[in-house]
């Protein structure tokens, strides 16, 4: 079996380890124009330069509305694309591979930022909010009720995904992931508890599979056959009658077939008040039953200690590992556990070298 510090070639890109950054939202966008700032290259460039195989940025919105926050980083025009090639550049230039995760929020967009503003849930259209979108007119938990898309709009958010993966590449990164998790526009579709429609999305899972088909084979042919295509799934929605293991496997067979490449497991999102048996490894059984659609997968969720990530790939329960809080508090988490792991991973930045012999760790 590969290590964790063994490249990972997809398609015509090699990642130079297993050890790879997920999105993570920052609603550092203060200016709400979705444009990334230098909190973004800063952010994202220090990952790249601690050793990460991989780095995804932040779920972007492909649509002004599609947006979690006002503060949210967005691929709808020119002037981000320029910004993320700010971004894109630095990471390259540090030997990690870049991805942005295309997004929509669907029911859950509209809302006030984890931090800088007071307020919770919808942000009221007066204070600058809008109304959201979302397969059936049903509520997220607390959120304002969305508008129920017609036929011809859901054709426009396969365009959009489209024109965003295009922007993508325009702006310098080298893997493009489809957000379908964490309850968001795409997962909705999917799941039946968000789902009512009675139309060629909704109802059976091929109905209720049709949207994320459509962008993947859409966003496929807009990359050519090069550029790796990575789905996010939740792979239960840990609730009764809802999304589960058994379905992601199914859609994510349909959807290799389409031309995604590697499934990046997580899970929930979708309702709340549910009980998530949340505690270490917690998702990677999850990771390792949706390889059973016979493409690559990457775990994550609470992989802390570089024994424990090292483990998940050794044992082929997981072909990379994604680590977020974990890189949040250690930039560094891939050089210090190449160090720990007795591997001489290089290379190092010449100005931290002095720190790779510290005994101090």
């Amino acid at each position: 079996m590969p290590t964790l510090f063994d490249p990972i070639h997809l398609r015509s890109l090699e990642i130079r380890n297993r050890v790879w950054v997920p999105p993570m939202c920052q609603y550092s966008v203060v200016a709400e124009d979705g444009v990334p700032t230098d909190w973004h290259l800063v952010h994202l460039g220090s990952l790249a330069r601690g050793g990460a195989g991989l780095v995804i940025a932040e779920a972007s919105a492909v649509v002004p509305q599609g947006r979690i926050s006002a503060r949210d980083t967005g691929i709808w025009n020119e002037e981000q694309v320029a910004a993320w090639r700010r971004v894109t550049d630095f990471v390259r230039s540090q030997g990690a591979v870049s991805g942005i995760q295309l997004a929509h929020a669907g029911r859950k967009a509209s809302v006030f930022p984890e931090w800088g503003i007071d307020g919770r849930g919808t942000v009221p259209v007066e204070q600058g909010g809008w109304t959201t979108v979302a397969p059936s007119a049903v509520a997220f938990d607390g959120y304002a009720a969305p508008r129920a898309l017609e036929l011809d709009e859901i054709a426009g958010v396969v365009e959009a995904f489209r024109a965003a993966a295009r922007r993508a590449i325009d702006a310098g990164f080298d893997l493009i992931e489809i957000h379908a998790a964490h309850g968001y526009l795409v997962h909705q579709f999917l799941s039946p508890l968000a789902n009512h429609r009675d139309d060629a999305y909704g109802g059976s899972l091929e109905n209720r599979a049709r949207l994320l088909r459509e962008i993947v084979r859409a966003v496929r042919a807009e990359v050519g056959d090069d550029v790796p295509v990575l789905v996010r799934f939740s792979a239960t929605d840990w609730a009764d009658g809802g999304w589960d293991a058994q379905q992601t496997v199914e859609v994510a067979r349909w959807v290799h077939d389409d031309g995604a490449d590697l499934f990046d497991i997580s899970s929930g999102g979708l309702v709340g008040g549910v009980s998530i048996p949340v505690g270490s490894l917690y998702q990677v059984g999850l990771a390792e039953q949706v390889a059973e659609a016979g493409a690559p997968t990457a775990a994550v969720g609470l992989i802390v200690t570089p024994r424990e990530a090292a483990e998940v790939v050794e044992s082929g329960r997981a072909d990379a590992v994604l680590l977020g809080r974990a890189t949040l508090r250690d930039p560094h988490w891939p050089l210090r556990a190449a160090h720990e792991l007795g591997i001489d991973l290089a290379p190092w930045p010449p100005q931290y070298v002095r720190a790779k012999t510290s005994h101090a760790w």
